[in-house]
């Protein structure tokens, strides 16, 4: 069993999220409490063309160990010679393949989810890479539940994965038609979890320390991926880690704290280097920051100013007024002068 499961842990996964789960925002959700990080996908022939924009997807710090670096595609053998330039040049704490993204320009490659119809294909994707990989670091898997609702086949899936020599799986618990919507289905998760003897890790509506919990306890999984609600809160491994410690909801962060974590976010993006320029940056950020602003009061108007946003000093102007507008909305009022008739 892989270290992080251990001694009865239950780790908390930061999910993969192509755009999201860069390097800085790694290593917020890392000191907000993440356990386990994976990078953002990143495509096998790309490293195999040592292509340099591929290479920034597989970056990380020895911090936010453990971390594995995830790869897509449907070509065994070269995945697997993917995989081994990714041990030589960065020494992940392990390989995860994706089988589960359901975008339209992966699935049309044949990669992520698509794989979830083709059993020999995964199969052969997922043994080449094992096998390739030999010892040096373990091998694991993402997966939906299935296709559609008229092909949910997580449960052979996990066994063909097994049997490959994948020593985990984690799990979305909706199908790749479903793609966000919809509730996720976390029998078929608990049922995968009963079917294999690898870890099984839960992916889906995890948004609190309650949910996870809930699924601690009613279900076999080892571990919960967080990825959407982490996008709006990445303090939600904080605060999951506060409830199972204590069975109390904490206190709800201040909207001065959550400026403070967007604002932080921002610099450390362009401390970085990994843009031509600031407009670069922050053109890349704002989408985090649309994310950001659906736990702040008044995020209706900030996300119209966040969708022009260029400069951090812009930024800090945002921060600023919205600040000084809440603050005058929390003030008591003066008492009106004003006799009575």
């Amino acid at each position: 069993m892989l270290p992080w499961f251990q001694d009865n842990k239950f780790p908390l996964f930061l999910a993969p999220m192509a755009g999201v789960t860069d390097l800085v925002f790694r290593r917020i959700c890392k000191e907000q409490g993440a356990d386990v990080m994976v990078t953002e996908f990143v495509s096998a022939e790309g490293i195999i063309q040592a292509d340099e924009r591929t290479r920034v997807y597989t970056e990380f710090e020895d911090g936010q160990r453990p971390v594995g670096v995830q790869l897509f595609g449907a070509d065994g053998p070269r995945m697997a010679e993917a995989a081994k330039k990714i041990i030589d040049w960065k020494q992940p704490d392990f390989i995860d393949i994706n089988f589960g993204c359901p975008v339209k320009k992966v699935v049309s490659r044949n990669g992520g989810s698509s794989l979830l119809r083709d059993c020999p294909v995964l199969a052969q994707v997922a043994e080449s890479i094992a096998k390739g990989v030999g010892d040096q670091v373990p091998v694991t898997a993402k997966i939906r539940i299935g296709w559609d609702q008229m092909m949910i086949n997580a449960p052979e899936v996990c066994r063909i994965l097994e049997e490959c020599g994948m020593q985990t799986i984690a799990i979305h618990g909706r199908t790749r038609a479903q793609g966000y919507t919809g509730e996720a289905d976390w029998d078929i998760i608990d049922e995968c979890s009963q079917t294999v003897n690898v870890p099984i890790v839960g992916n889906g509506d995890i948004n609190s320390g309650a949910d996870v919990k809930k699924r601690r306890d009613t279900t076999g999984v080892s571990g919960v991926m967080i990825g959407r609600s982490a996008m709006q809160h990445p303090w939600v491994f904080r605060d999951a880690k506060h409830f199972l410690e204590t069975g109390e909801k904490p206190e709800a962060i201040s909207t001065e704290e959550r400026w403070k974590l967007v604002l932080r976010h921002a610099k450390m993006l362009l401390e970085w280097g990994k843009f031509p320029n600031e407009k670069f940056a922050m053109q890349s950020l704002r989408s985090r920051l649309m994310a950001y602003s659906k736990g702040l009061p008044g995020g209706k108007a900030l996300r119209v100013r966040f969708s022009s946003v260029a400069t951090l000093s812009e930024l800090e102007d945002i921060a600023a007024d919205h600040l000084k507008k809440q603050q005058e909305q929390r003030a008591p009022r003066e008492p009106s002068m004003t006799a009575p008739s």
